[in-house]
């Protein structure tokens, strides 16, 4: 009889209500954290809501690829641009060596932090050799294994030029007829962003 005429506590009648409430908090919480993660995932593996603009303007290598897959034997610590002549450096070739050395001059303050340099799979011409020594005295030249080269880049023949990171890393890959704007644009984000070399 005395617990039908008491009515609940106040303390009695509230725990429903607090319990919901807090399992509502919870939740939340963990769709919070975990939320962003499974839609990165899926925008990732779907493939949908892909920015489709890029900050970049040459082809970026992001499969692991260094400079000794292009077939190229170097020791360079600094961020480096690489022209690859896989046959004889003609007039393409020339001018991206000539575009390589402008661009690590455009750099300013920032040119020591970068090189550039020649790989070729065949021995310059002697007037072209001389014309380097005399005018280009910071290109560093290396031998291109021209069967290497071929198995990475799918035996492209064109001369092209490369962005190589100070640990030897690919990182954007450049045909004859890239524009220097966006070469240097691209090569000052790089250093902007980068922390090494």
């Amino acid at each position: 009889m005395g617990s039908a005429m008491n009515p609940p506590s106040m303390s009695e009648a509230k725990p429903a209500p607090s319990r919901r409430r807090g399992r509502i908090q919870l939740l939340l919480i963990v769709l919070g954290v975990v939320g962003p993660m499974l839609l990165a995932t899926g925008m990732y593996k779907l493939q949908f809501w892909v920015p489709e603009g890029r900050s970049y303007h040459g082809e970026l290598i992001g499969n692991g690829q260094t400079r000794a897959d292009l077939g190229v034997q170097a020791d360079e610590q600094r961020w480096q641009i690489l022209v690859t002549a896989p046959k004889d450096c003609a007039v393409d070739c020339q001018q991206l060596v000539y575009l390589a050395r402008q661009i690590q001059i455009s750099l300013g303050r920032e040119a020591g932090r970068a090189s550039h340099a020649l790989a070729a799979a065949q021995p310059l011409s002697a007037d072209y050799a001389a014309k380097l020594d005399r005018e280009y005295p910071q290109l560093q030249r290396y031998p291109l294994d021209a069967g290497v080269f071929a198995r990475t880049t799918g035996d492209k023949a064109v001369p092209q030029l490369w962005i190589v990171d100070p640990h030897g890393n690919l990182v954007l890959r450049y045909e004859p007829n890239v524009k220097g704007k966006d070469l240097l644009n691209d090569l000052r984000h790089l250093l902007k962003l980068s922390n090494i070399g």
